[in-house]
């Protein structure tokens, strides 16, 4: 990924991950279905359900990494928020949804207030309609 990051930009793609592991275990899937449709017994269910829990498991290892990744981001920008903000937004800081935290994070220091007081005030919920209302973006290479 490019170092210079921006609303167009910022969503993290794994090649390894998302054009090949997940494709071939979906195809996995796919034959494993066929080949139990074909010769229907006990080893081809097994090798089924198989199938199954390696795709569950390849797909909750990232939405588990992706869960930690967003606890993590939501105490980094409370803590930023804390250091940011005017003493009359800080005691709203437990109002913030953690879908309006990860998507303050990307804000430069200098807009983070203005725009904290309006996702707030206009009860902004939705990251995408967030984040591009950024216009300093601070990148976050460090994702998930």
């Amino acid at each position: 990924m490019s170092q210079i990051q921006s609303f167009k930009n910022h969503a993290r793609f794994v090649p390894a991950f998302h054009f090949f592991v997940a494709p071939i275990f979906v195809l996995n899937i796919v034959w494993s279905i066929v080949h139990a449709i074909r010769n229907f017994s006990f080893g081809t269910v097994v090798s089924l359900l198989v199938a199954i829990a390696l795709f569950l498991l390849a797909w909750y290892a990232r939405v588990f990494a992706m869960t930690v990744q967003d606890r993590v981001i939501r105490l980094e920008t409370r803590l930023r928020l804390e250091q940011m903000l005017p003493l009359d937004l800080r005691a709203r800081i437990p109002e913030f949804t953690l879908d309006q935290l990860v998507s303050l994070r990307f804000a430069s220091d200098a807009e983070l207030p203005a725009l904290a007081r309006k996702v707030l005030h206009e009860k902004l919920i939705e990251r995408t309609a967030i984040k591009r209302l950024i216009q300093s973006w601070q990148p976050d290479l460090l994702r998930v």
